[in-house]
């Protein structure tokens, strides 16, 4: 099986190793039951700074499930990076659990931990990237489409975390992505530099109509993330025409499907008529949370419980 050691960025996984964690996750999906002990006696703790819904009970189910025990940590239960350095937090969790995740505003604090930890760090949700988000994304596409190379995939929105991971992803695994953007909004040029050297050509544009033309999947997310509350006016302006909506959705291909990683504000970034409709499928893509992850950590932690 492969082993990872830290997912701290989607550049982390190589093709083989997302193939392997979709399979996985297939085979648990589809036995739920068959995995109940895999994880028996291990633990997992979960830094939180930002709130969550899908990220925290899809982590703390999956490793009920297969046995194991999740510890929540907001961050008023740390003194992470206050009393207390990220390093030294990293150490002491390190001889309690076996496993870290850490949703958090700075890529560089989930950074930092994985530096300083013996045992494998997770990045559940950073401002640069949310690989977790993509292994569930892919994986649902996979489940509706097959093969995933070669598929075209439109990013319509703020080039943000989400969209981050999801460029490095298709650059993985040979999906082609076009991601339309308002001026300013465009993903971390890094990131976009990093795709290229993995072989990919993702086009960024301005235009949603030439992102979308012939798309097997259009995907979006707020306009408006945790943190960005101040700006909320001014981008709701920036981002007027970039609604995926039935007409943005009739350029894309009679069978695409429509992916939105939750939660979605209907009448903004997407209309609830396509949000709703049959060609979404934003549930079974929040489901996949659970899966991908379960996966994921049978993959990082499993030689542990096996030594």
């Amino acid at each position: 099986m492969t082993h990872v050691t830290n997912l701290i960025s989607a550049s982390d996984l190589k093709c083989e190793e997302i193939y392997d964690i979709l399979n996985l996750a297939a085979l648990m999906k589809e036995g739920r039951e068959s995995y109940m002990d895999a994880l028996k006696g291990m633990s997992l703790a979960m830094i939180f700074e930002k709130p969550s819904t899908r990220t925290r009970v899809s982590f703390e189910v999956a490793m009920t499930e297969l046995g194991g025990h999740a510890l929540y940590l907001n961050y008023a239960d740390l003194q992470l990076g206050r009393s207390e350095t990220i390093c030294d937090t990293a150490g002491v969790l390190s001889r309690y659990v076996h496993a870290i995740t850490a949703r958090v505003y700075s890529h560089e604090t989930v950074r930092e931990l994985a530096r300083c930890a013996d045992i494998p760090v997770i990045n559940a949700l950073s401002d640069m990237e949310h690989p977790c988000q993509l292994l569930a994304d892919l994986l649902t596409i996979r489940e509706r489409k097959g093969d995933l190379e070669g598929l075209r995939i439109a990013w319509i929105g703020d080039g943000n975390n989400v969209c981050n991971s999801l460029i490095l992803g298709s650059a993985i695994t040979g999906m082609n992505l076009a991601v339309a953007c308002p001026a300013g909004y465009e993903p971390d040029a890094r990131v976009v530099a990093r795709a290229n050297e993995l072989g990919s050509k993702v086009l960024i544009t301005n235009d949603p109509v030439e992102a979308a033309s012939g798309a097997d999947v259009l995907y979006t997310d707020v306009w408006v993330s945790m943190g960005d509350e101040g700006e909320e006016e001014k981008r709701l302006r920036d981002f007027s025409g970039f609604q995926i909506n039935s007409d943005l959705l009739s350029h894309a291909k009679s069978d695409c499907i429509v992916l939105h990683c939750l939660p979605a504000h209907r009448g903004q970034e997407i209309s609830a008529k396509v949000l709703d409709g049959e060609h979404s499928v934003v549930l079974d893509q929040a489901e996949n949370r659970l899966h991908a992850q379960k996966a994921l950590l049978m993959t990082m932690i499993s030689r542990q419980c096996d030594g």
